[in-house]
């Protein structure tokens, strides 16, 4: 047995409508989810109210609070539904059990890790060493489905700028 299949023996079907959310910051949520099909922001919002977006997932992405669902304190971001979605839901500690008892799975969830630690070390380096414009072009060339898909706000904010400067950006491209 490997993760998918836990997830799909083990899990529950939950259907989010665009505009709601999975969790928020600050809730108590232990579960994992695996994404089936829809669009989701992961995203922070500052105790002065700014938002700042850490992810967007698509069908086949996985995501937990993992300080909620692993050392249960409060989930340190809010998860919203972009569009009508569909996912999987399942405990983070079963999992994690399963993969003590199970080599297949452990080591999937290793590799799951190992892959989040590498996207975010590769989002931490665009922030430091990229120019606003360059991590647009990136952005933009690795997702271009997504640059119809969402909006200027939520482009901008996960870029790390404003909507005005993302519209310069975008002008002197043109």
């Amino acid at each position: 047995m490997n993760n998918l299949d836990f997830i799909g023996k083990h899990g529950k079907a939950v259907s989010v409508a665009k505009h709601d959310y999975v969790f928020m910051q600050g809730d108590d949520d232990e579960n994992l989810y695996a994404v089936r099909s829809g669009l989701l922001k992961a995203y922070y919002v500052s105790p002065e109210g700014k938002e700042t977006i850490k992810s967007f997932l698509r069908p086949g992405g996985m995501i937990a609070s993992l300080t909620a669902a692993h050392k249960k304190e409060a989930c340190t971001f809010n998860l919203l539904a972009l569009e009508d979605s569909q996912l999987v839901k399942v405990a983070f500690s079963d999992l994690y059990e399963a993969a003590n008892q199970t080599h297949a799975i452990a080591l999937e969830m290793r590799d799951f890790l190992l892959v989040l630690s590498m996207k975010k070390e590769q989002r931490e380096y665009e922030f430091l060493n990229l120019s606003a414009e360059e991590r647009y072009q990136k952005f933009a060339h690795e997702n271009p489905e997504l640059i119809d898909q969402l909006t200027q706000n939520d482009i901008a904010r996960y870029l790390g700028v404003t909507p005005v400067a993302l519209s310069r950006i975008k002008k002197r491209l043109r």
